[in-house]
């Protein structure tokens, strides 16, 4: 039917249009609501897991405090995951996503913390079942199906959210404030950087620089490696890729870049105001075609925008950092990780002005941008019909884009030729107008039985 008059009303819509009418009642028991095909804020939504034995087993657990969790699905049921089994003994178990979403009707929305490369193959699926859709970070394995999912999203009208989880804090409101409150006057240049990857003086983080294992040992008995390997080209099982290494190979990772910068790049992206990049160049330790550098610098080209000039925004992980700033004063160090803003008038270190005299005269705006609920709860309440989640996918969409572009300058296709040119980026064409053939990274081929 595509009548105006009986055309489908949406959840959001229905709440607009009929808030007069349900203030004229004295109640409206939530059962009627949710009887006609909606619910109303007090209702719990029913939430699956896809992706539960690392990541995903955090978000659950947030989630479960005010949510039902009804279905859970992971392509290993390890022991980890059986801990998450035995936590929610009510909830359907699954080890095929698809499977899943066909079975399981009365599913609401998807919490999705599988490796990077079937981000964007779940998330969709899920969205064109009108699922709501909590995605961890990056949003996507490349740089299309980032511009896809944020497209389908605002097609579909679901609630969503990246994972980003800083996002939400107090902290990075206070900053954007103090720099649209010019306290450090116009910024010009940024650097984030990052200890990640492993550097050998840890194994907490995951190794990149290295090859791929010889050795074939058997697949284990909880393992679906089929589903895990999902889209990519298929390749032998090894522990080097499964639970936790997987991030820094290029068929299913993003390396340290994907993994920490849309946390890191989140803040700056807020309080200057970026979007995407007019351009961009990248160097690093040697490079193969299996796993990221050990190491890399990535410098992006913001132009002028709003009130703001143009910006230069310098990205280094595997230990590399700026230069020590003279500024620093006694015992103040810049660490394994943060932000430098440059500005017209002074620097801030992730949250400190420097130098202190300008510190010390400088008074901070009183705090006026809101608290958030809680980076889990805003996606909540966006799937019952409230504000936007922070990181909701047109937010998250266009970062990852820009955070997954720096990925194309470290590939070993193309190192020769970046090393005397940059990256130029057309955001409305999707293309690299100066080099085409970098666009082909731009996405990957799917393995057969797999597509978006």
């Amino acid at each position: 039917m595509n009548s105006k008059s009986s055309r489908t009303i949406t959840r959001r819509g229905f709440i607009g249009t009929s808030a007069a009418a349900i203030a004229g009642l004295t109640i409206v028991p939530s059962h009627v609501v949710s009887g006609l095909g909606y619910k109303v804020p007090s209702d719990k939504l029913n939430v699956a897991g896809i992706g539960i034995g690392g990541r995903g087993q955090g978000v659950l657990a947030v989630v479960g405090k005010t949510e039902n969790i009804v279905s859970l699905c992971d392509v290993d049921w390890s022991e980890n995951v059986n801990k998450v089994f035995a936590k929610y003994p009510s909830a359907r178990k699954h080890k095929d996503y698809r499977l899943m979403l066909d079975k399981d009707k009365d599913i609401d929305g998807v919490i999705i913390a599988t490796p990077d490369h079937t981000h964007a193959v779940i998330s969709l699926e899920a969205i064109r079942r009108g699922k709501h859709v909590y995605t961890e970070k990056p949003l996507t394995h490349t740089v299309k199906e980032a511009r896809m999912l944020t497209e389908e999203a605002r097609k579909y009208k679901v609630a969503t959210q990246m994972g980003n989880g800083g996002q939400a804090a107090d902290g990075p409101r206070r900053l954007r404030e103090m720099i649209w409150d010019g306290a450090i006057g116009p910024v010009t240049e940024v650097h984030v950087w990052t200890d990640r990857p492993n550097n050998g003086l840890s194994d907490t983080y995951w190794p990149q620089g290295v090859r791929r294992p010889g050795d074939t040992p058997a697949v284990p008995s909880t393992l679906d490696w089929d589903l895990f390997i999902g889209p990519a080209p298929m390749r032998p099982y090894h522990p080097s890729y499964h639970p936790f290494n997987w991030r820094g190979w290029w068929d299913f990772g993003t390396g340290a870049l994907g993994d920490i910068g849309c946390h890191s790049l989140d803040p700056v992206f807020r309080a200057l105001k970026l979007k995407y990049p007019v351009s961009l160049q990248g160097v690093s330790t040697l490079v193969n075609e299996e796993t990221y550098p050990l190491g890399s610098m990535i410098r992006y080209e913001f132009a002028a925008r709003e009130n703001m000039p143009a910006v230069s925004l310098t990205w280094y992980d595997g230990g590399l950092r700026p230069p020590l700033i003279k500024e620093l004063e006694e015992g103040m160090k810049m660490g394994p990780g943060g932000t430098l803003y440059i500005g017209a008038k002074g620097k801030i270190l992730d949250d400190i002005i420097v130098p202190k005299s300008l510190r010390d005269s400088y008074k901070r705006p009183d705090p006026y941008i809101p608290s958030s609920p809680g980076h889990e709860m805003e996606w909540i309440l966006a799937s019952k019909g409230g504000a936007p989640a922070g990181s909701n996918f047109d937010w998250a969409g266009p970062l990852t884009e820009t955070v997954l572009l720096g990925n194309i300058t470290l590939r070993k296709e193309l190192r020769e030729k970046l090393s005397g040119q940059v990256l130029n980026f057309d955001p409305e064409k999707l293309t690299i107008p100066n080099m085409p053939e970098a666009e082909k990274f731009l996405q990957t081929e799917y393995r057969k039985g797999w597509s978006l």
